[in-house]
C-alpha cells in the first residue's frame, strides 16, 4: 500500500470518527432518523452534585471493634448498604465511596445523592442497621391473617359490585373502575371470542355450559384461583369443536403467600447478630464450586442446632433487609456452629453473598460529621454561566487561529470542534460524571487543544520564510515541534495525576477532566490536524503562502 493510499484511508477514518462523534454529542443534527437520533439520545452526561443539587454527607466510620484484617471488607459492606438504601429514592447516579487512611483510624463513608432535598429523610434512611435473618417454613400467622383480611376485603368488593349490576349499574363503568384484569380492564371487562379450555376451569364452566341468554350476568361470584370473577356472556358462535363465546368480567384478585415468597418463612429468632463470619470456601482442595461457610456466636450455635435439627429436608430462607438472598436445604443436624451454604454460585457471587451476610453480622457504626445541601438552582446558574464560558472560550480561539494562520487555523478549528466532540462522547459513553470543576477543566483543556497547533504552525511560517514550500515547512514543522509537544504534555499529564491522586472531591474532578482533554488534544494536534493537513495541502496553495499567513515578500527563494 502506497503513501497516499494510506493517507486517504487515514483521513477517511477522521471523517467517520467526526461523524460518529458528532452524532454522539449533538443528536438533534439525526433527529430525521428515528433508530439513529434514539441510540444516540440515550447517551447523557451525568452531572455532578453542584450541578444537579442536592445533598452532601460525610461520616466518620467506628471500625475499634472490627479486626484489622477484615476493617476493608466491614467498609465495603457498609458502602453496598448505603447504595442499597440510596437506590430506594430512585435518583439516578448516586456516589458512594470510602476513604481508608494509610495509618490512624479514620475511616470515612462519603454520600452523594443527586436531586434530593429531605436531607434528613436520606440521613434517617442510610444510617437504618441492615436487618439479616434465618427463617424457617411456615406462614406466619399475622401475616395469614393479613393475607385473609385482604381477601375478604377483595370477596366483599366484589359481591358489591355484582349487587350494583344487578340493580342496573353498567357493567362495562364498573369494569374499566373496578376490574384488576389488566388485559381487559380498558376494553370494560371485553374478552372477545374464546374457545373452551382457554380460562380456568370455574371461568370456563359458566360461559360454555351456564346456559346464559345474550347480555345476562351470571347470578353469583366465581372463585378461581385468580380471585373472584363477575361473568357477563354477550354471545356465542360455532358449534362442537368451533364453538366460540365472547364474555366480559370484572376480577377482584385473590391475594397468597406463593405470590411472595418472602411470606412463605416464618422468623426463628436467628438474626445476623448471632452471626460471626461469613466466608468463600472451595470443595476438593479449591477444585469444586464455590460455597458460603458461616460462623454463629455460642447464642447463635444453639439456634442453629435445634433450626437444623427441626427442619431436616426443608429449607431454611437467609433474609437481608426483607429479600431472600439464600435459601439452602438442610441434609443434617448442625451442633458445631458451622454451616455451608451450597449452590451453583459463581465466585463473584459466592464473594458477594458473604459480603452481604458479613454487613448484616457486622455493621459498622456511622457518625456524621459533615453534611451540605446544594439547591438544583444554583447548580443550573452554575452550569448556564460554564456553557456560555467555554463557548465564548471556544469561539475566540477559532477566531484567534483563524486571524494568524488563515487556512492552517482553520484547519486547526475544525480539529478544535472534533476535539470537543470526542470530548463529549468520551463523558457520554464512559458515564464520567461532569462536575463543576470538571467543566473548567475541560474549558482549560481547549485552550490547551491549540498550544501543539501554534507551537507547529509557527515553526512552519518559519520554514516557509526560508524558502521551503508550505508542505516540506509543515512536515519540518511538526518535526521540530514535537519534542516540545512532548514535554509540555507530559508535565501537564504528570500535574493532572498528581493532583487526581492528592487531591479529593472537586480537584479530583478537575484534574480528571484535565488529563482526558490533554490526552485528546495530543491526538487531535498530531493525528487529525496533520492528517487533515497533508490530505487538502499541495501544490495549490505553494503561490499563496499569504493563506497561511506569510507574506511572499517576507520569504527567501
Amino acid at each position: 500500500m502506497n503513501i497516499q493510499r494510506k493517507l486517504e484511508l487515514k483521513f477517511a477514518g477522521i471523517v467517520a470518527m467526526a461523524l460518529v462523534v458528532g452524532v454522539i454529542s449533538y443528536p438533534q443534527v439525526v433527529s430525521k432518523i428515528p433508530p439513529l437520533y434514539n441510540a444516540a439520545n440515550k447517551l447523557k452526561i451525568n452531572l455532578g452534585l453542584d450541578l444537579q443539587g442536592g445533598i452532601h454527607l460525610e461520616y466518620k466510620a467506628d471500625v475499634s471493634k472490627v479486626d484489622s484484617s477484615k476493617r476493608a471488607d466491614a467498609l465495603q459492606g457498609a458502602q453496598d448498604v448505603i447504595e442499597k438504601r440510596i437506590n430506594a429514592f430512585g435518583v439516578g447516579e448516586p456516589l458512594v465511596q470510602t476513604k481508608t487512611p494509610s495509618t490512624g483510624d479514620d475511616y470515612r463513608v462519603i454520600v452523594e445523592i443527586p436531586g434530593v432535598k429531605d436531607i434528613e429523610q436520606a440521613k434517617n434512611q442510610i444510617k437504618e442497621t441492615p436487618l439479616l435473618e434465618f427463617k424457617e417454613e411456615g406462614v406466619d400467622p399475622q401475616i395469614q391473617q393479613m393475607f385473609d383480611s385482604t381477601n375478604a376485603q377483595a370477596k366483599q368488593k366484589a359481591t358489591d359490585l355484582l349487587d350494583q349490576i344487578k340493580k342496573g349499574a353498567n357493567f362495562e363503568d364498573l369494569a374499566k373502575a373496578s376490574s384488576e384484569d389488566p388485559g381487559s380492564k380498558d376494553k370494560g371487562g371485553d374478552l372477545g371470542f374464546v374457545k373452551k379450555g382457554t380460562f380456568v376451569p370455574e371461568f370456563d364452566k359458566v360461559l360454555f355450559e351456564g346456559n346464559l341468554t345474550p347480555g345476562e350476568v351470571y347470578p353469583d361470584l366465581v372463585e378461581s384461583q385468580f380471585g373472584w370473577h363477575i361473568i357477563k356472556f354477550v354471545e356465542s358462535r360455532g358449534e362442537g369443536d368451533s364453538l366460540e363465546v365472547h364474555g366480559e368480567h370484572i376480577l377482584l384478585t385473590k391475594k397468597t403467600v406463593d405470590q411472595y415468597p418472602q411470606f412463605k418463612y416464618t422468623a426463628t429468632g436467628l438474626t445476623g447478630k448471632n452471626l460471626k463470619s461469613a466466608s468463600v470456601v472451595f470443595q476438593s482442595q479449591g477444585l469444586g464450586e464455590p460455597q458460603i461457610s458461616l460462623r454463629f456466636d455460642e447464642e447463635g450455635t444453639k439456634l442453629f442446632a435445634d433450626l437444623t435439627k427441626k427442619n431436616l429436608g426443608k429449607t431454611i430462607a437467609i433474609l437481608l433487609d426483607g429479600n431472600i438472598i439464600s435459601a439452602p436445604t438442610v441434609q443434617s443436624e448442625i451442633t458445631n456452629g458451622e454451616a455451608v451454604i451450597t449452590g451453583k454460585f459463581t465466585l463473584q457471587e459466592a464473594k458477594t453473598l458473604a459480603q452481604n451476610l458479613n454487613t448484616g453480622a457486622l455493621p459498622v457504626p456511622l457518625t456524621l460529621i459533615s453534611q451540605q445541601s446544594i439547591q438544583a438552582s444554583l447548580g443550573m446558574e452554575s452550569l448556564k454561566k460554564s456553557l456560555i464560558a467555554g463557548a465564548i472560550g471556544l469561539g475566540a480561539v477559532i477566531i484567534f487561529m483563524l486571524i494568524f494562520y488563515r487556512f492552517l487555523g482553520l484547519v486547526a478549528s475544525v480539529a478544535l470542534l472534533i476535539y470537543t466532540g470526542i470530548m463529549i462522547t468520551i463523558f457520554k459513553m464512559f458515564g464520567i460524571t461532569l462536575s463543576l470543576s470538571g467543566i473548567a477543566g475541560f474549558i482549560l483543556s481547549i485552550g490547551m487543544a491549540v498550544d501543539a497547533n501554534v507551537l507547529i504552525f509557527e515553526r512552519t511560517k518559519e520554514e516557509i520564510r526560508n524558502g521551503r514550500t508550505v508542505a516540506n515547512s509543515l512536515d519540518e514543522g511538526f518535526k521540530r515541534a514535537w519534542t516540545s509537544i512532548r514535554d509540555g504534555n507530559i508535565s501537564s499529564l504528570l500535574t493532572a495525576s498528581i493532583l487526581y491522586l492528592m487531591g479529593t472531591g472537586f480537584v479530583k474532578g478537575f484534574a480528571a477532566t484535565l488529563f482526558i482533554g490533554v490526552v485528546v488534544s495530543m491526538f487531535t494536534a498530531v493525528v487529525v490536524t496533520r492528517t487533515m493537513l497533508k490530505f487538502i495541502i499541495n501544490d495549490w496553495i505553494h503561490e499563496r503562502t499569504w493563506m497561511v499567513g506569510v507574506r511572499k515578500k517576507d520569504s527567501s527563494e
